[in-house]
């Protein structure tokens, strides 16, 4: 991977670069957590980073690893949040917009332009955008936000385990696992399932 779409971006003005990437579309528990990260043309692909790839080509170990260097080499970094509750009422396309748009919202620094992982733009913001599909695995930046939410989402699983400790959630972090579909089968839902989601949807 290397910055060839962010140095397009500099060499035409652009002074900071936001990059957006989402964590826990899929999963049937918990909440999907968006990471926005902000870079200027200074920003360099050192050999700590050299590592980034899209989260999901990496181990929880390396995600880990690389979370502190990330944060450090960059301008800002944000996360957003939007919980099971508000995955249920507004669907998960939405509420991932809007995990996106809290992310954004938290940032101090404001990012000229925003490279969002996926096919369609975030509504409601007037911040210049553009979708990039499958950017998590093409663009530098997204990648970073790609590991941060990645990271955060599951510490906040690894939290709701000690909440709800029969559901393992340490383990499957809310994805629909063959153990965490014994424990729904043993026990129903617990608060922090999405109830809009298969197979509670067929139940509710």
């Amino acid at each position: 991977m290397d910055l060839k779409k962010e140095q397009e971006l500099f060499s035409q003005g652009y002074k900071l670069i936001g990059a957006l990437d989402e964590a826990g579309r899929g999963p049937l528990a918990g909440p999907v957590v968006s990471a926005c990260v902000i870079i200027d043309k200074n920003f360099k692909i050192t050999p700590d980073l050299e590592k980034i790839r899209d989260s999901k080509k990496l181990s929880a170990k390396q995600r880990q690893v690389l979370f502190p260097i990330i944060k450090q080499s960059v301008r800002a970094v944000e996360i957003g949040v939007c919980n099971n509750e508000e995955i249920d009422k507004i669907n998960i396309l939405q509420a991932s917009f809007l995990s996106m748009r809290r992310a954004l919202n938290k940032m101090e620094l404001k990012p000229d332009i925003i490279l969002v992982d996926g096919k369609f733009k975030i509504p409601k913001i007037e911040t210049a955008q553009e979708a990039i599909i499958s950017g998590d695995n093409l663009i530098f930046s997204i990648a970073m936000a790609s590991i941060i939410a990645k990271v955060s989402r599951d510490f906040i699983m690894e939290e709701m385990h000690k909440k709800y400790p029969l559901y393992c959630f340490d383990k499957h972090k809310g994805y629909g696992t063959k153990l965490h579909m014994e424990m729904i089968d043993l026990y129903g839902p617990c608060p922090i399932h999405r109830l809009s989601f298969a197979p509670f949807n067929l139940i509710i």
